[in-house]
């Protein structure tokens, strides 16, 4: 008897796989087509984000399957690795949605500006966004190196030599030195890429983030 109703358990199980619906191949997903949207998708997420109500999008297994077949982010981040300031959740952000590279302090390189044209013409991305941040650590070691002139070490050095320009440029700048560095390094990002004829593709932009408030605000 129990070997009949393990038989019967299991031919049940079979068929209602079989008869189950097969997963969905494509999930609708509306996605930015222009670098306005997609800007304002990106503050309209950052805005649920600081208020406590993130929607946590676009993170079920449906999404997930659909996303195995390809990705259509609308949007390229060039962070920093804080870890206080993670693109996806700052954003409310989800699987697919943003390409982002982080570097300590945004500083760039080689590999950086080869991911962002990656997304500009392989990926069709209309929008970069530079995401600087207050009380960030790289601008802090950078005023510090240059308040004590100690060599830095190893290769901290290139960092300090990308963001240094910027700490320059700000120090007369009555108010607080590393919030008016961070600015401008940030601008500074911005500029480089928005010069740069592999990026004209897209609309490229630089914000600012507060730790406090956990808002994010365009730079001018």
């Amino acid at each position: 008897m129990a070997s009949n109703r393990r038989t019967f358990l299991a031919a049940t199980a079979v068929g209602a796989l079989a008869a189950a619906p097969p997963p969905t191949a494509t999930v609708p997903r509306p996605c930015p087509a222009t670098a306005r949207a997609a800007l304002d998708q990106l503050l309209a997420g950052n805005r649920r984000f600081a208020a406590g109500r993130p929607l946590h999008p676009h993170e079920s297994g449906g999404i997930r399957r659909a996303l195995a077949a390809g990705q259509q982010p609308f949007a390229v981040i060039v962070g920093c690795i804080d870890s206080r300031v993670p693109p996806e959740l700052v954003f409310d952000q989800g699987l697919g949605d943003l390409l982002c590279t982080r570097t300590a302090g945004e500083v760039l390189d080689e590999a950086v500006l080869g991911s962002i044209q990656y997304g500009v013409e392989e990926l069709r991305i209309p929008l970069v966004l530079v995401l600087g941040h207050e009380r960030c650590g790289a601008i802090a070691a950078t005023l510090d190196h240059l308040r004590s002139g100690v060599p830095v070490p190893g290769h901290l050095e290139l960092l300090v030599a990308e963001i240094a320009p910027a700490v320059h440029r700000t120090r007369a700048v009555p108010g607080d030195w590393a919030e008016h560095a961070m600015r401008a390094h940030t601008a500074w990002v911005r500029d480089v890429i928005r010069a740069d004829p592999a990026f004209t593709a897209a609309h490229v932009d630089a914000a600012r983030f507060d730790l406090d408030t956990g808002l994010v605000n365009l730079l001018p």
